[in-house]
C-alpha cells in the first residue's frame, strides 16, 4: 500500500514507519515538526534500507493538506499528528482543541476530496470514562475525559465515526492506545520529547542519563496498592506492529472498528521505576510531588479482542521496555541532537 503518516516523524509515528517499510509498504510522512524532528525518518531508513518521502506540513492549514493529496495517490492514512501531553492542554484547553480537532477536519476533507477511504486514528485510553470497571474493554463507557487532551481524542472518534457513516464505504479504524514506552532495539530511534518531558518513561531515563535530577513521581495517594498509579505500559515496537495488523484488517471491512493495543498487564509508577533499575543497574532517584490535573488513579486494558479479530497481541516484555528505552537514551543522550 501507499500510506500516508501524519506525525510520522514523532515517537509512536516513527516506529509505525519502521514496521510499515518492512511490511513492504511504501511511505509518505507529514509533520510540522513542532515536538519531533527530520532526523528520525533519516535513522528509519538506516534501520530499514527504504526510503521514506517527507513533506513539512501543518494539518491545520487545508491548503497545504489538499496539495500533498493532490500530488500523491494514497490507499490508507495513519494519522498521529496532534498534541498530546495531559497536563499542557490543562493548562491550555484552546491550542489543543484547535490543533486536534481542525488538523483531522482537514484531513477527512482532504481524503474525501480525493478518493482516499481508509484512515486508523492514533486515540488514547483516557477516552474511556474513569469510573470504568478495569479492565476497560472496546464496550466500556467513553465519555467524561478528565482532561482536554483525552476530549480532543473522543472528539476526533466522533468525526471519524459520522463521517464513516455518511460516507458508507468507509473503513475506519479508532486505535486506542494504553502508555507506550521503550524503543527501537538498534538504539537508532526512541522517545525524543522537548523541554522537560511529560511521560513517565523519558523522564525516568534522562534521570538515568544525569539530564535530570531526579524523578518526580505525582502523588503517591492513590487508591493502589503502593499509592503511585497504575498504567498499561506497552512497547513503542508492540504497538506499531498493532497498525500493521489493523491495516491488513480494514482491506476485508467497511465502516468503524475500535481496538484497544495495550499487555492488560498494568504496573504501578513505582513498579516501573525499581523495573529499569533492575534491567540498566542504575539507580534513579525520584521524590513524592502533588497529583497532577487531569490524572487517575488506574487504567488498564482488556485486549482481548484485538487478539481475536487481528490477530495481534503485545509481545514484548517489561524487562525489554526499560532495557530498549536505556539503550535509545545511553546511545542519544541528547536525544536527535547528538549524532550517531
Amino acid at each position: 500500500m501507499n500510506v500516508f503518516v501524519t506525525g510520522g516523524t514523532g515517537y509512536i509515528g516513527s516506529h509505525t514507519c519502521v514496521e510499515l517499510l518492512e511490511a513492504g509498504h511504501s511511505v509518505v510522512v507529514a509533520d510540522n515538526l513542532v515536538n519531533s524532528s527530520a532526523e528520525s525518518l533519516r535513522r528509519v531508513e538506516r534501520i530499514t534500507g527504504r526510503a521514506v518521502e517527507f513533506i513539512e506540513c501543518d494539518l491545520r492549514e487545508s491548503a497545504a493538506v489538499d496539495a500533498v493529496f493532490a500530488s500523491h495517490r494514497f490507499d490508507c492514512v495513519l494519522h498521529f499528528a496532534g498534541l498530546k501531553a495531559v497536563g499542557e492542554s490543562v493548562a491550555k484547553p484552546l491550542l489543543y482543541f484547535e490543533n486536534n480537532l481542525n488538523s483531522t477536519i482537514n484531513l477527512c476533507r482532504a481524503m474525501a476530496e480525493h478518493g482516499v477511504k481508509k484512515i486508523i486514528f492514533s486515540s488514547s485510553a483516557t477516552v474511556y470514562s474513569p469510573d470504568n470497571v478495569m479492565p476497560v474493554n472496546e464496550e466500556s463507557r467513553t465519555g467524561g475525559c478528565t482532561n482536554p487532551y483525552g476530549w480532543t481524542k473522543f472528539m476526533c472518534e466522533q468525526i471519524l465515526r459520522a463521517e464513516a457513516e455518511a460516507r458508507g464505504d468507509w473503513s475506519v479504524i479508532l486505535l486506542r492506545y494504553f502508555n507506550p514506552v521503550g524503543a527501537h532495539p538498534s538504539g537508532l530511534i526512541g522517545e525524543d520529547p522537548r523541554g522537560i518531558p511529560n511521560n513517565l518513561m523519558p523522564f525516568i531515563s534522562q534521570t538515568a542519563a544525569g539530564r535530570r535530577d531526579h524523578l518526580n513521581i505525582f502523588g503517591n495517594d492513590y487508591d493502589t496498592p503502593d499509592g503511585t498509579g497504575i498504567r498499561d505500559y506497552i512497547h513503542v515496537v508492540d504497538l506499531a506492529r498493532g497498525h500493521v495488523a489493523a491495516m491488513n484488517y480494514m482491506e476485508k471491512v467497511t465502516g468503524t472498528e475500535v481496538f484497544n493495543l495495550g499487555t492488560g498487564a498494568p504496573c504501578s509508577v513505582l513498579e516501573m521505576v525499581r523495573a529499569f533499575e533492575k534491567a540498566t543497574g542504575v539507580k534513579i532517584p525520584f521524590r513524592i510531588a502533588p497529583r497532577r490535573p487531569g490524572d487517575v488513579a488506574r487504567v488498564y486494558a482488556d485486549p482481548s479482542k484485538s487478539l481475536r479479530l487481528l490477530g495481534w497481541k503485545s509481545e514484548l516484555s517489561l524487562e525489554d521496555m526499560c532495557r530498549d528505552t536505556w539503550n535509545w537514551q545511553s546511545k542519544n543522550p541528547d536525544g536527535y541532537g547528538g549524532d550517531l
